[in-house]
């Protein structure tokens, strides 16, 4: 048995005395942890002094262990507490940080020694990463993510970042973009590849180095993720390969040649090795493998990508995207012989550091609609990459989020029941994160106030602390939450978490009512989807033509053959009036409990009250668009005028909660760069934007044949 011991020996937590820190580590992740109790506590009037010798016998202790013959999980921890000492016991470096990070999250939130309770905690899952993509090289090419540059290369933001991550339990961070190695490193024996001047290829190397150690300080792996087949500029023009890419589109025919396959297999290698913080490498095959079938493309990666891997002088971990095109296109495709070759390849790669994570895209791009898993990148999934039991690799979810991005997100219960049907035995974790969005750089906000925040994950606070906790341990009790809201907003706490907890659900039932495919195929808080090629407000007709993601809904016009034909709801089934009630009935009790809190003069809880108000709002929005049109639907099938006037009484009550939800975010909201409008000639967006396409909805009632909506405009 192998035990290190961290002694942190406090004095009562009750008095402002000297509390002594001992701590025989100089870095790691304990230190990481020991640090932030010294601070917690420093700011509670206690005066700290760090020591690495022995313990002290004044005061209380704390001691902190590593204990490997635990029968816990790695990452675990075990806590016990008595009048005079704590001890947190971990599994490894990064339980033990897990334990301090928990206990320093107790004190900040209040508690005295006393409180402090025994307890014990495990990950359910091995994997918990954020997906990141940076804004140099992007995926996608807007001021959205261009407006980031900055503030992503600035340390200071990646600080706050990767606290943020240690503190919610997220122990992987994956970076993307198209092209990462011209970024990283001066490729050896390709003089060529000059992107940069040597000062400025300097800077870019000390950064990374320095994101990867900071990483590394708190507990936390990292992968660089590119898609395939990208090469520098300089080098394409230098050789003559690549020419019809050189600004770097995602999309794209698949260059193979025998230099473009050499780079690309040694600056893998390269990059491993000048950067031994650097966890691993990961890659998709798709976007610039256009011409390519899908077996070719799964044997570039076998005779480049893994190789280039295998030959670097250390062991690294691989991130294996799957599926992606069952075709010679990029656009996404599935099949079964796809699926089962892709399995036969992954079975036959060795030598990797741990298993291969084999990331997949849970219900494509929009994660945040039904917990079911209904389709993947390209369509329906089969059971080949679980069935028989894989070895060598574990299955990691990619929870996509292209469906809010401006208002504040948390719905517990969700994630609960999402890690609870599809936390198999083949499955090691998730990702969370964005293709559309960064959350650097805050452009929402439009108050000049003080805040409580500078980035723009601060601002996403609650929906990052429910993923990562409860992706480490489901189990994890409200309390954990309602504790950090009354902390930060003492006695209406309570309120706004039980009220976000309702109003977040509107956007999981929009994208479940709603069938969605890529990232600009839905975005849920503005009210907007993706059909005859252009990004276009969700009117009416899109409302009843539409079918529904999550099988268990009955679409309005399967709900109204039903109902005209008299005929029984299937057992199980949702219809769209059942929908429209639970949005009303959890929206108005969302406004009962913000009703009473008083904002003042604290911008911040006005902000996080006015999220819940718009969320709730856009519920009762969606409720009455849903009534009008069935009634609608029923008007079309029976020509009774009727179902007419009720349609339109519902959309014109619609469009008054539209209007509340401009006179809310007027103020307090900047127009938005989304880049799911890159296809419209105004690439922004906001609520007051699309009033009159909300009112248009009252124009299609009118005409009655569903002709209202051909005219584009606000």
């Amino acid at each position: 048995m192998r035990i290190i011991t961290l002694l942190l020996v406090i004095a009562s937590v009750a008095l402002a005395d000297d509390i002594s820190i001992i701590n025989p580590t100089t870095s790691g992740p304990m230190t990481f942890a020991a640090k932030k109790l010294e601070q917690i506590l420093a700011t509670q009037g206690h005066n700290v002094v760090t020591k690495y010798s022995s313990a002290s016998n004044r005061g209380r202790t704390i001691e902190f262990s590593v204990d490997a013959s635990l029968r816990l999980k790695p990452e675990s921890y075990a806590l016990s507490a008595t009048d005079s000492l704590i001890r947190i016991t971990g599994v490894d470096a990064k339980g033990a940080m897990y334990g301090a990070l928990g206990l320093a999250e107790d004190f900040r939130n209040g508690l005295t020694w006393a409180q402090i309770n025994n307890r014990e905690e495990e990950p359910q899952l091995a994997f918990r990463a954020i997906k990141f993509n940076q804004p140099w090289d992007s995926y996608r090419k807007s001021e959205a993510l261009s407006l980031h540059m900055d503030t992503v290369r600035d340390l200071k933001f990646w600080q706050k970042f990767l606290d943020m991550m240690a503190e919610n339990r997220f122990n992987v961070l994956s970076l993307w973009n198209l092209h990462p190695f011209m970024y990283m490193v001066q490729p050896a024996g390709y003089p060529e590849v000059q992107e940069f001047t040597p000062a400025e290829m300097a800077e870019w190397q000390k950064f990374y180095h320095t994101l990867f150690a900071m990483c590394a300080e708190r507990g936390i792996e990292t992968y660089i993720v590119f898609w395939n087949i990208f090469v520098p500029p300089t080098f394409a023009k230098a050789h003559g390969v690549a020419l019809d890419n050189l600004d770097h589109h995602f999309f794209g025919q698949g260059d193979t040649s025998e230099v473009v396959k050499q780079y690309t297999h040694d600056v893998i290698k390269q990059t491993l090795e000048e950067y031994p913080s650097l966890t691993g490498i990961g890659f998709g095959l798709g976007e610039m493998m256009g011409g390519m079938t899908p077996t070719e493309r799964e044997q570039w990666a076998l005779d480049v990508i893994i190789p280039g891997v295998q030959s670097a002088d250390r062991p690294a971990k691989l991130i294996h995207r799957v599926p992606f095109s069952a075709n010679r296109g990029s656009g996404g495709s599935m099949n079964f012989a796809t699926e089962k070759m892709t399995r036969h390849a992954l079975d036959t790669i060795e030598g990797m550091d741990g298993p291969i994570w084999v990331e997949i895209k849970f219900n494509w791009s929009h994660a945040h609609s039904t917990p079911k898993l209904v389709k993947v990148h390209g369509g329906a999934i089969k059971d080949s990459y679980w069935n028989p039991m894989p070895k060598n690799y574990k299955i990691t979810w990619m929870a996509r989020n292209e469906d809010f991005f401006c208002l504040r997100w948390g719905e517990p219960d969700f994630i609960r029941e999402h890690i609870r049907l599809n936390s198999k035995p083949y499955v090691g974790g998730y990702f969370v994160g964005s293709e559309c969005y960064i959350p650097a750089k805050d452009f929402f906000t439009k108050l000049d106030a003080p805040v409580d925040w500078q980035y723009a994950f601060e601002r996403q606070w609650l929906f990052y602390k429910e993923w990562g906790r409860l992706l480490y341990n489901p189990k994890t009790a409200d309390d954990v939450f309602i504790d950090e809201f009354v902390r930060r907003f003492g006695d209406d706490g309570q309120r706004l978490f039980e009220a976000y907890k309702l109003a977040s659900r509107m956007p999981l039932r929009l994208a479940s009512f709603q069938d969605l495919a890529w990232d600009f195929t839905l975005y849920s808080e503005g009210f907007l989807a993706f059909w005859d090629g252009k990004t276009r407000f969700i009117n009416v007709n899109r409302l009843i033509d539409n079918p529904p993601l999550d099988p268990d809904f009955l679409s309005i016009k399967e709900y109204v053959d039903l109902r005209l034909n008299k005929k029984e709801i299937p057992a199980g089934k949702i219809t769209p009036l059942q929908l429209a009630d639970d949005l009303v009935t959890d929206a108005n009790r969302a406004l009962e409990l913000t009703e009473p809190i008083k904002t003042g003069g604290n911008a911040t809880l006005m902000y996080e009250t006015a999220d819940v108000k718009i969320w709730s709002l856009l519920s009762l929005y969606f409720a009455e668009k849903i009534r009008g049109a069935v009634t609608l639907q029923m008007y079309r099938q029976t020509k009774n005028e009727s179902h007419k006037i009720k349609s339109m009484q519902h959309l014109k009550t619609a469009l008054a909660h539209w209007d509340k939800i401009v006179e809310i975010t007027e103020p307090i909201y900047n127009d938005m760069p989304l880049v799911h409008l890159n296809n419209r000639e105004d690439k922004i967006y906001h609520w007051r934007k699309f009033r009159g396409e909300a009112a248009r909805d009252i124009k299609i009632v009118e005409m009655g044949n569903g002709n209202g909506d051909q005219k584009e405009g606000r």
